[in-house]
């Protein structure tokens, strides 16, 4: 009986462990790993309220979950504006997460936007433009989509910049639905050591 039941614990152990393994993805691919199933986009983060802030936000990284076989994928962005080429298997995808830095701070939110991406060609997937919202209890994210000739002309030239391989190739515009959205950011723990003198929060 004792065996049966460390046997479970084990089983639930592992189980769990792969639920949670996420498989992470520098923003550029290298060029000489360049293959189908590209995925091509950028980020971007922009302050909503109050500017004048000790600490500019970036986005650290994206989560986009598979989602048939549940997958998770984490784009390593690490920038505030930034351009990322992946490769994720043919398939329907979610983006789901997102977290935010701030100097030492960090804040994640939870989002909900699906796109597809082709087996064939380029999936362009536009402009994901984050709006970090001023510290304070409560404060959102808000997200939104862009993919105008401007942004495709940009994302263009960076492509014959970084991959020349990849010059002529088709690209395809799948952009995440819906294109607007509008989440709840939450503190990351654990929380950084800071001078008393300094609040990140006023309320």
């Amino acid at each position: 009986m004792k065996l049966g039941m460390a046997q479970l614990v084990l089983l639930l152990t592992v189980v769990a462990s792969l639920w949670g393994c996420v498989t992470r993805l520098p923003a550029l691919i290298d060029p000489q790993d360049v293959t189908g199933g590209l995925v091509v986009g950028r980020v971007t983060t922009a302050l909503t309220g109050d500017r004048s802030r000790r600490f500019s936000p970036a986005v650290r990284f994206v989560e986009i979950e598979d989602q048939v076989f549940r997958k998770r994928f984490q784009v390593e962005i690490n920038s505030p504006d930034r351009h990322f080429v992946v490769h994720l298997p043919f398939g329907q995808y979610r983006l789901t997460r997102v977290q935010i830095s701030e100097g030492p701070f960090m804040s994640m939110a939870d989002v909900a936007m699906t796109f597809p991406v082709d087996a064939t060609a380029m999936t362009y997937v536009g402009t994901w433009r984050f709006g970090v919202d001023v510290p304070h209890y409560g404060r959102m994210l808000m997200v939104s989509v862009v993919a105008n000739q401007a942004e495709r002309e940009k994302t263009q030239e960076f492509l014959d910049a970084q991959y020349s391989t990849l010059k002529g190739s088709s690209m395809l515009e799948m952009l995440p639905q819906p294109t607007e959205v509008e989440a709840r950011l939450y503190e990351v723990m654990p929380y950084p050591r800071y001078p008393r003198n300094f609040r990140r929060h006023w309320w």
